[in-house]
């Protein structure tokens, strides 16, 4: 038994399709299912029920992969430690990042990223706050950047800059001749992100409707837009307000929207989130310094 075929039991289980899984694996389909075939043999035991178009764990595999996913957590963990003992400044780093933060703190931050740390390879990875988690926890994330606080004893966490929340308006919208909004007076039309992103909790509770929808207003009450994107161009269209976070503001002005400041200030904090027991933590604050220090004279418009 061996770590690779261990690897691509986890891919196949993941992507629930060998021509995926192989692809993620950067090998040929046929020599990913004789692998597989060879590790069946070993355990006597069958792990994938093979149909035309699915693959779909056995049992006996579901009773296995936890302890296939320990094993190969651990070998991670020692390849980590001798890295971090070599140079922990090298090699790749692969950085989650959320989906509302990504478009628009990247381009600010990759080029001072491989110029103050050239030997690190950031990899970065777009999902929602949840599964960043659990890919951090799955050893899958050497770090991750999230709005939220680290959720538990086995993750730290370390704040990087605070980001404003924005009234994002049509032009025409009768707010946007103001020079602040109050936020009580955007939630009868706010349009909001699906469940899932933090930004919507975050928008949520600043218009004091934590953990519930928008009353009123065309599509408030029924908008659960999936990217923030969305969002914009709905509300340039007419079809309501939001909150955006400061660093959208170039991206909301080129769509044509008003931007105003809230009359009581809010926003988000970005922290860089790792296990507590990362090896390399001396990484992950190096890439979080650069990152603070990039954004922080950070001032939204």
């Amino acid at each position: 038994m061996n770590l690779r075929d261990l690897r691509y039991l986890l891919a196949v289980a993941e992507h629930g399709h060998f021509g995926r899984a192989a692809e993620a694996c950067g090998i040929s389909q046929p020599t990913l299912s004789v692998q597989l075939r060879k590790l069946e043999e070993l355990l006597g035991v069958t792990l994938f029920e093979r149909a035309s178009k699915s693959v779909v764990p056995t049992a006996a595999c579901e009773r296995l992969i936890g302890h296939v996913r320990t094993a190969v957590a651990e070998a991670d963990t020692i390849l980590d430690v001798a890295r971090s003992l070599r140079d922990p400044l090298a090699g790749r780093f692969r950085l989650g990042i959320i989906p509302t933060l990504a478009p628009y703190l990247l381009p600010l931050v990759f080029g001072p990223l491989r110029d103050a740390l050239p030997a690190l390879a950031v990899e970065p990875w777009e999902d929602q706050t949840a599964a960043l988690l659990d890919r951090l926890r799955a050893h899958d994330l050497d770090a991750a950047l999230l709005a939220t606080e680290a959720d538990g004893p086995d993750l730290a966490g370390l704040a990087l800059f605070t980001e404003p929340f924005l009234a994002a308006l049509p032009p025409d919208h009768r707010l946007a001749g103001r020079d602040t909004v109050s936020e009580a007076e955007l939630a009868g039309d706010m349009l909001v992100l699906s469940d899932g992103h933090c930004l919507r909790d975050q928008v949520l509770a600043a218009c004091g409707a934590p953990g519930g929808g928008s009353q009123g207003g065309p599509l408030g009450g029924t908008l659960r837009a999936a990217s923030l994107s969305t969002l914009l161009n709905m509300v340039a269209a007419g079809y309501g307000t939001t909150l955006i976070p400061g660093l959208a503001a170039g991206v909301a002005q080129d769509a044509g929207l008003v931007l105003r400041p809230l009359s009581t200030p809010a926003g988000r904090t970005i922290r860089i989130v790792h296990r507590a027991s990362y090896p390399r933590r001396v990484a992950a604050e190096a890439v979080g310094g650069v990152i603070a220090g990039r954004l922080r004279h950070f001032a939204a418009p």
